[in-house]
């Protein structure tokens, strides 16, 4: 009797397995295209990300100590800019150098470049001073200053 009611227990045990997953991994109502319309309204826009113009030539900055050159710093930047934008950094690029320069030879004669210039809250400051001076002169299009290159050179 035991060997013909086990057939017949593991078909019903088999047919409740299937059962049970059907129903689990069945796929949701499909959305009316009413409803797909109000969520691809709700749903955040994708925002198009940033791009990086790299400024042509490098900064070079004279650090002056007692009258004469000490050391130089080289340094090379990029902008963050808002994508499609790149056109108006590089049309604008003689000012933007020029304000650029301004703001590090202020942070020389301030003795920012001495020392361990490279120190993380030293830098902040500098690109802080940076993105000031490119927002006063390329607008609100410039959202972040890179320094992607730094080196001193003692002389």
């Amino acid at each position: 009797m035991m060997g013909k009611l086990l057939p017949v227990l593991l078909a019903l045990a088999g047919l409740g397995a299937g059962l049970g997953a059907g129903v689990l991994l069945r796929p949701g109502p499909e959305e009316t295209p009413a409803e797909a319309e109000a969520a691809a309204d709700h749903a955040p826009a994708e925002e198009t990300p940033p791009d990086y113009v790299k400024l042509n030539n490098q900064f070079i900055v004279p650090i002056v100590e007692g009258g004469r050159v000490a050391s130089m710093v080289v340094l090379s930047l990029s902008l963050e800019v808002a994508a499609g934008h790149s056109e108006e950094i590089y049309a604008r690029e003689p000012k933007l150098r020029d304000a650029f320069l301004q703001v590090l030879f202020d942070h020389a004669n301030t003795g920012g470049f001495r020392g361990s210039f490279t120190d993380g809250s030293n830098l902040v400051l500098l690109r802080q001073a940076l993105k000031e001076k490119a927002v006063s002169v390329a607008g609100g299009i410039v959202t972040d200053v890179l320094i992607t290159d730094i080196a001193r050179q003692d002389s």
